[in-house]
């Protein structure tokens, strides 16, 4: 679906991607880092609101950034023994680090959309594994199924005791406002940033994700060094949920 919104943010994303190439071409000094290529960089290319938001090099968000530095850092530990259920596998930095695992399943409601190897068809809504796996990663798919409240069960259900989810969600400072794939599309786009976004969380996702039965400890881009943060481009919190032992 075409809208002004998304005309808007793929121009400013082809401006300023342009605009690093021509500073690399003049000679421009790579002082930044990127943690999911391992490159040196001139600067993040603009995506919507975030001025900072892509690599050059390799296109890792801000998020996707995120999580290959609390890897690299020792902060996150990929089940390389387990199972890692990887939802909508579209960050190439984390599909090779997460098929280091013995049983890697990538997975998403249309799989289609997908290159990566072995992709399996998975509709959340529908989960029934129990005890299955180690590992669930999921970035930006939440804000998309019908129930969010149904699927973080059917999550804790398919992990294993002491397994772990990492999910990151879009985060406004306001509480969760839901919707319904009843409303409009342009509807949803104005609500929730997106048309096919059904609702637009909050910081009390932590609460949803409590009552579903995790513990969880939430790791904030905020909250590190800030000239690492700066250096890297890191933006925003993941919600490390693991399900009791």
């Amino acid at each position: 679906m075409i809208t002004v919104q998304r005309v808007a943010k793929a121009a400013g994303k082809h401006l300023t991607r342009t605009a690093l190439k021509l500073r690399q071409a003049l000679g421009a000094r790579a002082s930044r880092g990127c943690p999911a290529c391992g490159r040196t960089v001139v600067g993040f290319f603009r995506y919507g609101d975030n001025p900072e938001w892509g690599c050059p090099a390799c296109g890792a968000s801000p998020r996707e950034r995120l999580m290959n530095w609390l890897i690299g850092e020792g902060r996150l530990t990929v089940p390389v023994d387990g199972a890692v259920l990887h939802m909508a596998p579209n960050e190439g930095s984390l599909v090779r680090r997460f098929s280091a695992a013995a049983d890697y399943v990538p997975a998403d409601l249309d799989p289609a959309r997908y290159t990566v190897p072995g992709m399996q068809r998975v509709d959340l809504m529908k989960l029934a594994d129990v005890d299955r796996y180690d590992l669930f990663y999921a970035s930006h798919v939440m804000e998309h199924v019908p129930d969010d409240r149904a699927v973080l069960r059917n999550i804790l259900r398919a992990l294993k005791p002491g397994g772990e989810a990492w999910l990151i969600v879009p985060l406004w400072d306001k509480p969760t406002e839901d919707g319904s794939f009843a409303m409009p599309p342009r509807e949803r786009e104005r609500r929730f940033g997106q048309w096919d976004h059904v609702r637009q969380y909050g910081p009390d996702f932590a609460d949803r994700i409590r009552a579903a039965g995790f513990d969880l400890e939430e790791i904030d881009a905020a909250s590190i060094d800030p000239d690492l943060r700066h250096f890297y481009a890191l933006d925003d919190r993941l919600f490390r949920a693991r399900k009791p032992r």
